[in-house]
């Protein structure tokens, strides 16, 4: 069985962060192992408190996993602070393992999650990692991307990693559709599923970027694992629950669709 690792904060609701990640490992079938980098007291309705682990415990909880397993492929989210995004650069740079990096720092309602400088310093990770899995808010942040900006797509296509744009709305023939774009280089594939309107959403940008590094620890390309992955959200939001008060969580199971 595969090993993949997420360095990344814990929802205590259970929808996204850590606990997403690691059942969306499951889904794919691989052993899902986790650093947690800050722990949240929230639910679907909103977050109420935040607790920063020390930046040395985050750094041992990587280390310990890494001595004992075969790890084929991490996933990085919310590093919360310039400390602990230093040690996890210290203690990424020299692997060699594939790592998907979804730099979360604006949420989906456009509510900034860090400091200015802290943001800044999430780029020094991009050396260290294979692909970034940024969301509309957090690529128009980082690059001051928006589809026609041609200077921010070519500055994209000069970035040591590669990049995938989350949550895009467009419509074609009179139907809305979910697009996410994947720059590779040069290069641009775009993946477009059909939009639900709903409020189950809590935890689509976590589980689409552990879902990647789940196909990616399986063998398969960059391009096959974001195409599986975006199949694999659509159906989670598809079947979610319907629990909770607000934006409630999503089904973390693989369907054929996903095979």
């Amino acid at each position: 069985m595969k090993v993949v690792l997420t360095i990344a904060g814990s929802d205590s609701s259970g929808g996204a962060g850590i606990q997403a990640d690691l059942k969306t490992f499951e889904a794919f079938d691989t052993f899902g192992c986790s650093a947690l980098t800050v722990l949240t007291a929230q639910n679907t309705q909103g977050v109420t408190n935040i607790q920063e682990i020390s930046p040395s415990f985050v750094q041992e909880q990587i280390l310990r996993v890494l001595e004992d397993f075969e790890v084929s492929a991490i996933k990085i989210g919310m590093l919360f602070s310039n400390e602990i995004i230093d040690i996890v650069r210290e203690t990424i740079k020299d692997l060699d393992i594939p790592i998907v990096f979804d730099p979360v720092f604006i949420s989906k309602a456009g509510s900034k999650l860090l400091n200015d400088d802290a943001i800044e310093n999430l780029k020094t990770l991009f050396p260290y990692v294979n692909i970034i899995t940024p969301n509309l808010y957090e690529a128009k942040a980082l690059f001051d991307y928006d589809v026609l900006n041609e200077k921010a797509i070519e500055e994209i296509s000069k970035l040591p990693c590669k990049v995938v744009i989350k949550n895009d709305i467009v419509k074609k023939e009179n139907e809305e559709f979910s697009m996410d774009t994947f720059f590779d280089n040069k290069k641009k594939k775009v993946f477009y599923t059909k939009l639900i309107e709903t409020t189950n959403n809590h935890g689509t940008g976590c589980s689409f970027s552990s879902a990647i590094t789940a196909n990616i620890a399986l063998g398969k390309s960059l391009e096959e694992a974001i195409k599986i992955s975006k199949e694999f959200i659509y159906q989670a939001i598809l079947n979610a629950p319907n629990i909770g008060h607000g934006k409630g969580p999503i089904a973390h199971k693989k369907g054929k669709e996903c095979l």
